[in-house]
């Protein structure tokens, strides 16, 4: 007898799907995911099968293939089937058979999502799973998040059998009678999982008999505990965030006041794609320097003396990023300077290298940077806006040079100067001028 009083309060209890949803079933013809095919058919849910031939195994890939095919076919269940060249990817990309395993499947499972309208993807992982991923991850070193194992739900994925220990699977499979095949690599012991699994969970239940149970309701602390410490990091992010100018301005004097401050620091720059480590070496540079930068794949945290910036990094950005404060007398920009200085004789000169601003409208800091989609300025002597891309095509700017002109902006985000181009008129020396501020560009090479 199967087990769906269960599965259905399970899939109530954690909000999995409802009962009208389609539900794409992933099946690699092993007793998890064949048990996963029996449970969904006898409860009445509206599912599909889908199947991947990763061509790993020979004789045995096809026969898993065909096993599923037939299974689908013997209970009316639509069928999906891929074949991957999954050895060739893993050499192209550079990775682990295992990860483009992953990778392949993931991507095609939601492709055949979307392309049939299954509401979600279903995933026979059991238990003992989230049991392995939980020693995996701690042996790779985890925050909070790698402990509480495999959530029921993320997104579109759902893991239907997360109540079912894998020797409570192999007891409704034997009873009932359900015919399923045996992955021969499941016995290898060379992969990472597999030695967990056959050599380090066994020596565990010699210690501790219900280490299963004792597991599961550890995970269940640690995503409370995770969910505690997300709600406190989106008041603290509200706290410390300055979103100025597309960029994030962080207080260094408030962020040093956290406690504990290497966890709350990784938290704060994780969704930035900032490891531990390198946070680490944050904190340990905040004394140093001005202008000392990390980087993640994705941004760039700038350590500006009184505040760190956090920017995200352009797949066309060739120049870091630069900062003048009121202090400064000239900044680097690339193979570039630029120059500045104050006057309180009210002038100006008509030189494109030179650019005289009126003091009383600047914001500290101000910004160097290149280009960026939507610029735009209003050249001076005129009253209205003009699309920087315009601008370097009428002055036949060359398309090699485009990222190399350094644009002055202003605390509000407003542009300044194209450096060694053009002022912007909102911020010329007028009559009402009382302090001016000269930039010069220097040592431009083209």
């Amino acid at each position: 007898m199967l087990p769906i009083r269960d599965l259905n309060a399970y899939v109530t209890h954690h909000s999995l799907f409802s009962a009208t949803d389609k539900v794409l079933l992933a099946v690699s013809g092993g007793k998890d995911s064949v048990l996963m095919v029996h449970l969904f058919k006898a409860a009445g849910y509206n599912v599909g099968i889908a199947h991947c031939n990763f061509n790993l195994r020979a004789e045995e890939s096809q026969r898993d293939e065909t096993f599923v095919k037939m299974l689908a076919t013997t209970l009316d269940v639509p069928f999906h089937v891929i074949h991957f060249q999954t050895s060739e990817y893993a050499i192209k990309y550079k990775i682990s058979t295992q990860m483009a395993a992953r990778n392949l499947r993931y991507e095609w499972f939601e492709e055949t999502r979307k392309k049939y309208g299954y509401h979600f993807i279903a995933l026979a992982q059991h238990t003992d799973d989230a049991i392995e991923t939980v020693l995996l991850n701690l042996t790779r070193g985890t925050g909070i998040a790698g402990l509480h194992g495999i959530l029921p739900k993320r997104g579109a994925l759902i893991r239907p059998l997360l109540f079912l220990t894998a020797s409570e699977i192999e007891d409704l499979v034997n009873k009932n009678g359900i015919d399923y095949v045996e992955d021969s690599s499941n016995a290898s012991t060379k992969y990472s999982r597999n030695k967990i699994r056959q050599q380090v969970i066994p020596v565990l239940k010699e210690i501790n008999p219900s280490i299963e149970h004792t597991f599961v309701q550890n995970m269940h602390r640690f995503a409370e505990t995770e969910l505690v410490l997300q709600n406190y990091m989106a008041l603290l992010k509200k706290k410390l965030f300055d979103f100025r100018n597309g960029a994030i301005h962080i207080s260094v004097e408030e962020l040093l006041t956290l406690n504990p401050l290497k966890l709350l620091t990784f938290e704060l720059f994780r969704e930035f794609g900032f490891t531990e480590t390198t946070t680490g070496d944050l904190l340990q540079a905040l004394n140093s320097q001005s202008g000392t930068s990390f980087y993640s794949r994705s941004h760039r945290i700038l350590v500006d003396r009184k505040q760190l910036i956090i920017t995200e990094l352009r797949s066309d950005e060739t120049h870091p990023l630069s900062f003048l404060h009121p202090g400064d007398s000239q900044v680097s920009f690339g193979s570039q300077t630029i120059m500045m200085q104050y006057s309180e004789i009210v002038h100006f000169e008509r030189d494109k290298m030179k650019a005289f601003v009126d003091e009383s409208k600047l914001i500290f800091p101000l910004m160097l940077r290149s280009r960026q989609e939507g610029d735009r300025f209003m050249p001076i002597g005129m009253k209205g806006f003009k699309k920087l891309s315009n601008f370097f095509i009428d002055e036949k700017v060359p398309l090699s040079q485009k990222n190399a002109v350094p644009l002055l902006i202003n605390g509000n985000g407003e542009m300044i100067w194209i450096g060694g181009l053009r002022q912007d008129d909102r911020y010329k020396v007028t009559p009402t001028t009382k302090k001016v501020v000269i930039f010069e560009l220097q040592n431009l090479k083209g």
